[in-house]
């Protein structure tokens, strides 16, 4: 297979208030642009796997930060000049913007974008459908790959066909935390009575792993993420949730009748950095799961969608689906506010599940199916497309011109099937996606 790596890098610039308009801009782990960040360690890991192909990197910045933003990447890819690198930022988004409304597709910038996480997501796919690969792998920027055969086992079995003929077209892996371990640090708690979401992740990952090394997954981790394009070109990441759009995926696959795979042999490490707002970030789980609810209740009334109970979804995150959620989210957020850090914004959480949540979740919980009428049509359109293949590579090749002192020497980048540069013609090359 000839699969692609995609990283979505996030960089933020001064504190925002977060509103529900704005939620879904706001980032777990965003780097500020003053900040070192982790993509630099990201990709020095990256330098000793085996095979790993081209690398896309998403440059999703606040608004106003996009030209700060991209500098602070292109620096920080040249210091991993054996990695082959295609950085993707605001002008390459404008490119695709323009191609795909010369190919009919108009009114998708929500959708497919450098804003939120599905969005973010989608614009990854649509690059990589665009430049011929039939397989994404994602990462996370505050990830270390330590495996050299990370990209073989990615590989392992995405494609193919179970024993019963199932074909495995999207599948995950595991985390192992700065501890060393893959269960979650959650702790068993008075507060935590009512939202057992670590223990019931930690039933899950231990029948996990030991079972077979392909399971049926009910988790998973969307930066240890592989999808074929049979998958990819058919389903799109959900672009209204605020954030565990990689689990979104996995319901919306089996909704669309396909499931995501459990590899238990496939690791990485994920080395967030700390974060003192855990009040704000439960906020964000409070729109997330309020919205899961809705969906799959909505998906209910949908003929042609395959029905996802929580009771399928058992450990998890099946509890997290059920009736009473609302309840459970108001009396979690108001306990954790007694005695936890970050006590303002634990209040205000709770407050807002009896709310804005809700009225956000109600409101949207309807618009990605709608979005998934059109998304293969449109990946059908993007893909393979050597005009926008061209013009993604030209605008690279560009950037490392003028980001050079010395007369540039031109390098395809590697591991991309439709690219056709000239490497003697860059004094002429245009940004011209017309025919």
């Amino acid at each position: 297979m000839n699969p692609a790596v995609v990283i979505p890098t996030f960089i933020t610039g001064t504190r925002r208030r977060s509103d529900a308009k704005g939620i879904i801009a706001k980032y777990d782990h965003a780097t500020n642009i003053n900040a070192e960040g982790e993509l630099g360690r990201c990709l020095g890991s990256l330098e000793n796997v085996e095979n790993l192909g081209l690398v896309i990197i998403l440059v999703a910045a606040d608004r106003g930060l996009e030209v700060e933003a991209l500098a602070k990447v292109r620096a920080i890819v040249a210091e991993h000049p054996d990695v082959s690198t295609l950085i993707i930022s605001h002008t390459e988004l404008t490119l695709v913007r323009q191609r795909m409304e010369q190919l009919g597709v108009r009114d998708v910038n929500q959708e497919i974008g450098l804003r939120g996480y599905g969005a973010v997501r989608n614009l990854g796919l649509v690059v990589a459908c665009a430049l011929g690969f039939d397989a994404v792998v994602f990462l996370d920027d505050d990830e270390v790959v330590d495996d050299p055969e990370f990209m073989r086992k990615a590989m392992y079995g995405l494609g193919k066909l179970t024993k019963k003929g199932v074909p495995i077209l999207a599948k995950t892996g595991y985390y192992i935390n700065d501890q060393g371990s893959y269960y979650s640090k959650w702790e068993d708690r008075w507060y935590n009575r009512f939202w057992q979401q670590g223990s019931a992740f930690n039933d899950w990952i231990r029948q996990a792993m030991a079972g077979p090394r392909l399971s049926r997954s009910n988790h998973v981790c969307g930066g240890c993420l592989a999808v074929h394009k049979e998958a990819f070109k058919r389903l799109a990441f959900d672009p209204w949730i605020p954030r565990g759009e990689d689990l979104d995926y996995m319901l919306d696959l089996r909704m669309y009748g396909s499931d995501i795979w459990f590899d238990n042999t496939w690791q990485l490490r994920h080395l967030p950095p700390h974060t003192a707002h855990e009040g704000s970030r439960f906020r964000q789980d409070i729109f997330r799961w309020l919205y899961e609810h809705d969906k799959l209740e909505y998906s209910y009334s949908l003929i042609d969608l395959l029905r996802i109970t929580p009771q399928s979804l058992t450990p998890y995150p099946g509890p997290f689906l059920e009736r009473g959620l609302q309840r459970r989210i108001a009396i979690t957020a108001f306990l954790r506010s007694l005695v936890r850090p970050d006590k303002k914004a634990y209040r205000r959480a709770a407050k807002e599940a009896m709310g804005e949540a809700k009225r956000y979740a109600e409101q949207n919980c309807a618009n990605y199916f709608e979005f998934q009428r059109v998304w293969p049509q449109i990946m059908d359109r993007i893909d393979s497309d050597r005009l926008l293949t061209n013009a993604l590579v030209q605008s690279a090749l560009l950037r490392q011109e003028t980001s050079l002192e010395e007369e540039p020497v031109v390098e395809q980048p590697a591991n991309v099937p439709n690219a056709n540069i000239d490497p003697g013609a860059t004094s002429q090359i245009r940004l011209d996606l017309n025919d």
